[in-house]
């Protein structure tokens, strides 16, 4: 089921959970958030309730999330939701749900990073205690996420092809020239480490300027950090990204930062269609997508090497 199929209602959230986990039923309950493939209802003041609406994939997510992030959770400095609670598929809705912890913030594609230096250093600290091998059973990436970046050459070319033929973009070449190079990079040849997998605007929290907590971990995997660290150049403002490299331990070697941009052009592109075109995106596009996109791209340009 999509969300053309079914309504997600505080009336069928608050039976959902007095059917399943009644001792929660009673809490307050009001809207938070739609997302790319979840819904999410604040529940309290403490947890939230997050139910797929929009794609088929997000059982699975959810799913994921439930299994593996409370054990990575503890280990990490910002504030993520961690599941507390599984709902199973019913008469009354027929897939998985979670009741995870609420993370308070607004969403850097709404309010972006301002103070530069205190974000690099809270997302170098981040990534550093994410980093860490993961286990032989650890889910893959979805999209080819944290894989080798070569296998993403179709995709860099489509989204470039229709970019530009969208002019979202005023040089291609230039565009070009910071993929060749990323994919031109060495490929990574250590552990695979835990990545988030999804490190876009819409999905790490600000307050006060800075970083406050990352949701949305359906893309948890095990791979090539490159795909983490292109965060770096997608989130944080001009002229910090030097200040994350240092921060993060250990630092990554020339490779790696090179591939992690070639990753980061394929998440500003994905931002740029999606938030202004509505290309592969609700209908409508995500509006607030756009505008960090466009910033990482040409920071992403600026930065190239001559």
């Amino acid at each position: 089921m999509t969300h053309t199929e079914i309504e997600v209602s505080a009336e069928l959230v608050r039976d959902l959970l007095r059917d399943q986990h009644p001792d929660l039923a009673d809490h307050p309950l009001r809207p938070g958030a739609r997302g790319w493939d979840n819904q999410l209802w604040r529940l309290g003041d403490d947890l939230a309730v997050r139910l797929p609406w929009a794609t088929q994939s997000a059982d699975a997510l959810l799913r994921k999330e439930h299994a593996w992030l409370p054990g990575l959770a503890p280990r990490l400095p910002l504030p993520v939701p961690v599941p507390q609670r599984l709902g199973e598929p019913s008469a009354r809705f027929p897939r998985p749900w979670i009741v995870t912890t609420w993370v308070p913030g607004t969403p850097a594609d709404r309010a972006p990073v301002t103070r530069g230096a205190e974000a690099a250093d809270a997302l170098a600290a981040f990534l550093t205690a994410l980093h860490q091998p993961a286990p032989e059973q650890a889910p893959a990436g979805r999209f080819g996420r944290g894989g080798p970046l070569a296998d993403h050459a179709e995709g860099f070319a489509n989204q470039l092809a229709s970019a530009t033929e969208l002019r979202l973009i005023p040089d291609p070449d230039a565009v070009r020239a910071v993929w060749d190079d990323a994919a031109a990079a060495p490929d990574w040849a250590g552990p695979a480490l835990w990545l988030h997998g999804d490190l876009h605007p819409a999905n790490v929290l600000t307050a006060d300027g800075t970083i406050c907590g990352v949701i949305d971990f359906g893309d948890l995997c095990a791979g090539d950090p490159a795909c983490d660290l292109a965060a770096a150049w997608i989130l944080l403002p001009d002229g910090t990204a030097d200040r994350f490299h240092a921060a993060y331990q250990p630092a990554a070697d020339a490779a790696t930062l090179r591939r992690a941009r070639g990753w980061a052009v394929l998440v500003a592109l994905a931002g740029m269609l999606i938030g202004d075109a509505g290309v592969h995106g609700r209908p409508g596009g995500k509006p607030t997508w756009g505008p960090p996109a466009h910033a990482a791209l040409r920071r992403l340009i600026a930065t190239a090497h001559p």
